[in-house]
């Protein structure tokens, strides 16, 4: 017999409460080390995604101030400098319309892939650190979050095993749609809140489901019915994740619109008794939703749209961005598996989205057969279908060719916000949607038995290893001149007034942008590297139109000719000047034709001033 004394009835609450109180009193450290002894799992797949993204991008980090993607530098440039700009709010110091570049007009930032949203976050970083290392930090941080959110995404909506969900996880970050579109296009990259809407939206469909009707004796309806205040929560939550999304990249928030609309129109049609019960709270839901995104978003899509400097339409021909049919079947150059050779099927090095390879292709096939007849595989096949057509443009491409094929782009091509998003990028949404497919097969070989256990993630990890993420090519790039690195600027130009650099930034040589970076954008720039209204009839293009003394300029650097310079190009000068509001002229010693460029300055506007390495005119 135990010796123990009798147990009053409530001895056991009592018991409960003293153990949940002296858990509670455990010191912090005890705690947080509980918490990750129980999520260590979770805390690897993290480390291996940082780490995975660190070595893609390893060639910035000896130096992101003098080091430059080779593929890409001229957005890279774009993009710190946009970071700078953002940065600036900091500092009490940001408007949607900026005045720091193409002075006098200014740049609708709205109407640009600005990031506004994570160039405030990281503003610190920026101001302390400088805007190349907070590129080179993002660079590498949308990958790894994006392959993250995905993999929590997969483990604990879809309950799938770790191991399905990091390989699921891994083709979301490490794809090489993402990998290409790394080569600067931060934009494009951050969709770690992709997977944050996609639950969002699944949270609320079940939210919004009152279950199959039950009665009772007499006749009445005992369903449980919608849950009121999860819908209202997801929906507050999804608004939220909306608006941060539109201020980080618009584009990305587009396609995955489209892509969960398509897959939701193939779900009610592969279950109608669930769209028939959850349609009317569902739909209720998401005007909810955007209801309250645009009480934040009206006004910043209007001044997009209709503001100063904003733009209404797309600026890039949806014919020349198609994604080649062959493409698909091709592996990325930037792929352990690719070919230099195969970059001919696109446009550049920053848009290898199609580029999957017949082997993920094959096994993606494979395992939407395999995975079972649920309704969520079905929706994911019709998805990737059409976003695939989609990809292929107004007119098919195929081996470089144009077949006259219509594509089923054509259909939508001309509509608002669709001329925004460029053909070839609906291929991005492939990735997750393939990524599903994956996860849900390998995820049922892992719960069972026989040979299908081993065989298909073995299948799946073959298929991914040519895909497989090669680092990015980077390059050396020469230094800011210590005329503005030092400082010196502020001797000719007052913080917030204009200097002009010379030659002035254009579109496709926009180095003098990175001189405004390294001074945190504190003064403005004439003409540069944006989007404008500057397009026939106020259309999008890409830049301004350059006044002639900042043609007469680029001409000189270009070629080196000493042009004939007299009373009306002085004038010209002048008047020029005075349209930029600019306070003073720079030419640096490593500008393209130095020695032709001082010549020219000086007779337009006079001696020179000598200020550490660059010659200065006060105008």
């Amino acid at each position: 017999m135990s010796s123990a004394a009798p147990t009053a009835p409530d001895a056991a609450p009592e018991q409960a409460f003293r153990l949940a109180d002296q858990v509670n009193r455990r010191p912090r450290a005890v705690r947080l080390l509980a918490a990750v002894r129980r999520h260590r799992l979770d805390l690897l797949a993290a480390l291996v995604c940082a780490v995975l993204a660190g070595w893609v991008t390893h060639g910035l980090w000896p130096n992101p101030a003098g080091r430059t993607l080779a593929l890409n530098p001229e957005d890279q440039a774009l993009y710190e400098w946009f970071l700078a700009v953002d940065a600036r709010a900091l500092l009490g110091d940001f408007g949607l319309l900026t005045d720091r570049l193409n002075a006098p007009d200014g740049v609708n930032l709205m109407a640009n892939t600005t990031v506004i949203a994570l160039g405030i976050v990281f503003a610190p970083v920026t101001v302390l650190l400088g805007a190349p290392v907070t590129f080179a930090l993002l660079a590498a941080a949308n990958l790894a979050g994006t392959a993250f959110a995905w993999y929590l995404l997969f483990h604990r909506t879809l309950r799938a095993r770790r191991l399905a969900a990091a390989l699921g996880g891994g083709l979301c970050g490490f794809g090489p749609g993402m990998i290409s579109q790394t080569n600067s296009h931060l934009h494009m990259t951050a969709q770690w809140l992709v997977p944050v809407i996609v639950w969002l939206v699944a949270r609320l469909l079940r939210a919004s489901d009152p279950g199959p009707t039950t009665l009772d004796r007499t006749g009445r309806d005992r369903s449980p019915g919608p849950d009121r205040r999860r819908m209202l929560t997801s929906a507050a939550g999804l608004a939220a994740a909306v608006t941060a999304q539109v201020f980080i990249g618009e584009e990305v928030l587009f396609l995955a619109a489209v892509t969960l609309l398509v897959m939701a129109i193939s779900y009610a049609v592969a279950d109608r008794d669930l769209a028939r019960r959850a349609l009317p709270g569902f739909a209720g839901g998401l005007a909810i939703a955007a209801g309250l995104a645009l009480l934040v978003l009206g006004y910043p899509l209007w001044f997009q749209f209709a503001g100063p400097q904003g733009v209404a339409d797309g600026m890039f021909t949806p014919a020349y961005f198609s994604a080649d049919l062959s493409s698909w079947w091709t592996i990325s150059p930037l792929s352990v598996a690719g070919s230099d050779q195969s970059a001919r099927l696109t446009t550049g090095p920053a848009e290898y989205n199609t580029f999957l390879g017949w082997p993920l292709l094959l096994v993606a096939a494979i395992c939407a057969i395999w995975a079972g007849r649920r309704r969520l595989v079905l929706a994911c096949v019709v998805a990737g279908l059409v976003m695939g057509a989609l990809s292929l443009g107004p007119e098919v491409v195929l081996g470089g060719t144009r077949t006259a094929l219509p594509g089923p782009y054509a259909l939508i091509g001309g509509l608002p916000v669709v001329d925004g998003a460029l053909p070839m990028r609906f291929a991005l949404a492939l990735l997750p949607i393939i990524a599903t497919l994956v996860v849900l097969a390998v995820d049922r070989a892992l719960r069972g038995t026989g040979r299908a256990r081993r065989l298909v993630p073995l299948a799946v990890g073959a298929a991914l290893l040519p895909i497989f993420p090669t680092p990015l090519p980077t390059a050396e790039r020469p230094a800011v001149p210590e005329f503005v690195s030092g400082g010196h600027w502020r001797q000719c130009v007052r913080p917030g007034g204009v200097l002009v650099p010379v030659p002035l930034p254009t579109p496709k040589e926009p180095w003098p942008m990175r001189w405004a970076t390294a001074a945190d954008a504190a003064f403005g720039l004439p003409e540069g590297f944006f989007i404008g209204p500057y397009g026939r009839g106020g259309t999008a293009a890409m830049g301004t139109f350059k006044q002639p003394t900042s043609a007469l300029l680029a001409d000189v650097a270009r070629r080196g000719d000493q042009p004939a310079i007299g009373d009306e190009q002085r004038r010209q000068a002048a008047r020029d000047a005075q349209f930029w509001g600019a306070s003073c002229i720079a030419l640096a010693d490593d500008a393209p034709h130095a020695e032709s460029l001082r010549a020219t300055l000086e007779q337009l506007y006079g001696p020179a001033t000598r200020i550490a390495d660059a010659w200065i005119w006060r105008v």
